[in-house]
């Protein structure tokens, strides 16, 4: 007995000296050598993820597809289809469609943004990456409340840090009111030789232009509210005065890269090139949009349209020898089909030829790896017409309405070097179409709406005719449309909202102007 008491005592208490050891090292221990602590963490690439995402999500431009170019193009009358499942072109719903946009905007978005903002909360080292993430977050924001109105914002997003898995919906005042307030104080909080920002993929860090950016949203943001709020539109627009974008320049913009596949090519190309059906052959520019361009002899026409760019419907090859010629530039009339009845057939329409002699975007315009245009000098010059036109704030309406202009031609050149208009036939233009205060307000909106089809960005053109009801558009007339023959207003919140945010769904639902449908108003819409 004596004998195993000497033999244990030793292992005994050995054993608690290895058990003090491995106690007093055990978090270095059990730490993974190669992983990332939150004090090691690079909080510039949710930036980097955010910018990627805010141009289409990763999963082959899902809501691109379905909300920018189905619904959006199609109801703006910049490009037309006769594929059945383009719903928006004859003012059909088709709920997921609609509900695209939502449900990749707030995972594939608003996460990261919103993650981004919450981590370099109050960490100076962080400070102009924070800013940048308040400004991004709120370009997010104001596009996903234009298309739906109340929604979650103040505790979207937040999960991770409320445990609030059930936001409400906030109103859409309230929501407009915090965006310019961020993008205001984010704008007015970056500094020049504070922490270099290297997830930037829109302006390489230049915190310069990300100020003239910022408050070039928040003039986009302030007119928005011209019908509902003058005033507070009005104290934002001053605001800006003197500090927004500069030139072409300035265009904040997303070069994609081609060598990533899908998740890092260029979203609409991706749908446009017909990489999803047959939307290269069926699809084309709207005859409201090449007959604005031609009954004005716009110098624009040859650079954005060519026809006879495919010769088959079977092939998604491109044809080289694509014609530019303005005069031969035919758009396809929109609410059209295939479904071989009279009326509704664009192959019975008038102006049917062939379908190659219909009007494609420039392949300049769907390169893989081209730009995704955000926010433009063009698009804040035109703003500022209006504003001076509107309200006598910043300057002389003649003298920006010439630079926007101007720069919605120069500005093709950033999609493709062949594509570039000079200032000399922008300036021969404007001799031809000089500025008219009396008719200022029109011919203001009027450009916005040619120059936000070309950038491609149709959810943008969008919210502004819906603010302006410039310009004119005739509705379609197709058999047993969801809204009554008339153009949409807004897009129905997502039916899967009644399953995984009930109560709050309801209470937002039932507060829509007009229904939760797509003829209900957002509340800038009045």
């Amino acid at each position: 007995m004596k004998t195993i008491i000497k033999l244990y005592v030793p292992l005994l208490l050995s054993g608690l000296t290895l058990i003090t050891s491995c106690t007093k090292e055990f978090e270095k221990i059990n730490t993974d050598p190669v992983s990332v602590g939150q004090e090691q963490y690079n909080p510039n690439y949710l930036l980097s993820t955010a910018q990627l995402t805010y141009t289409g999500s990763v999963d082959f431009a899902y809501e691109t597809w379905r909300g920018n170019l189905i619904y959006a193009a199609t109801m703006m009358q910049g490009m037309s289809s006769v594929i059945g499942y383009w719903a928006g072109d004859k003012y059909m719903l088709n709920e997921g469609y609609t509900a695209a946009y939502w449900e990749k905007a707030y995972p594939d978005q608003i996460k990261y943004a919103a993650d981004l903002v919450e981590f370099t909360k109050d960490k100076p080292q962080y400070n102009n990456v924070h800013q940048m993430g308040r400004i991004w977050k709120a370009l997010m924001f104001e596009r996903l409340t234009d298309l739906y109105g109340d929604i979650p914002y103040f505790d979207a997003g937040k999960g991770y840090y409320t445990a609030n898995l059930y936001p409400k919906y906030d109103a859409q005042q309230a929501i407009y009111v915090d965006l310019l307030k961020e993008v205001d104080e984010a704008s007015t909080a970056l500094t020049a030789g504070g922490d270099a920002v290297i997830g930037d993929l829109v302006f390489g860090g230049d915190v310069a232009k990300w100020k003239r950016f910022g408050n070039s949203l928040m003039l986009r943001m302030a007119m928005r509210l011209t019908k509902a709020d003058g005033a507070l539109a009005q104290t934002y627009i001053t605001k800006a005065v003197g500090k927004t974008m500069l030139s072409d320049a300035d265009n904040a913009m997303f070069r994609h890269d081609n060598n990533g596949g899908r998740v890092t090519q260029n979203r609409n190309a991706q749908v446009l090139l017909g990489d999803g059906g047959q939307e290269n052959y069926y699809t084309r520019w709207s005859s409201t949009f090449i007959n604005y361009l031609k009954s004005n002899n716009d110098p624009r026409l040859s650079k954005v349209a060519v026809t006879k760019l495919y010769l088959t419907d079977v092939t998604k090859a491109q044809n080289p020898a694509y014609i530019t010629t303005a005069s031969v530039q035919k758009g396809m009339p929109n609410g059209k089909d295939l479904s071989g009845i009279a009326g509704r057939d664009v192959r019975q329409d008038p102006s049917y030829t062939d379908f190659t002699d219909y009007s494609s975007p420039n392949p300049g315009m769907l390169k893989r790896d081209g730009n995704t245009f955000i926010l433009t000098y063009a698009e804040t010059e035109l703003l500022w017409a209006e504003a001076a036109q509107r309200y006598n704030i910043g300057g002389s309406a003649v003298t920006h309405y010439n630079a926007g202009v101007t720069a919605a031609m120069t500005f093709l050149s950033q999609y493709d070097a062949a594509m570039a208009i000079n200032a000399t036939d922008a300036a021969n233009y404007l001799a031809a179409h000089p500025y008219v205060a009396t008719n200022g307000l029109e011919m203001i909106a009027m450009q916005y709406w040619a120059h936000t089809i070309t950038m491609l960005d149709f959810y943008e053109a969008w919210s502004n005719w819906r603010r302006t009801a410039v310009p004119a558009l005739v509705p379609v007339v197709y058999p047993n449309t969801s809204t009554g023959g008339v153009i949409p207003r807004r897009f129905p919140y997502p039916l899967a909202e009644g399953v995984s945010n009930a109560a709050n769904y309801k209470t937002a639902a039932a507060a829509v102007p007009g229904g939760d449908k797509l003829t209900g108003r957002v509340w800038w819409d009045k």
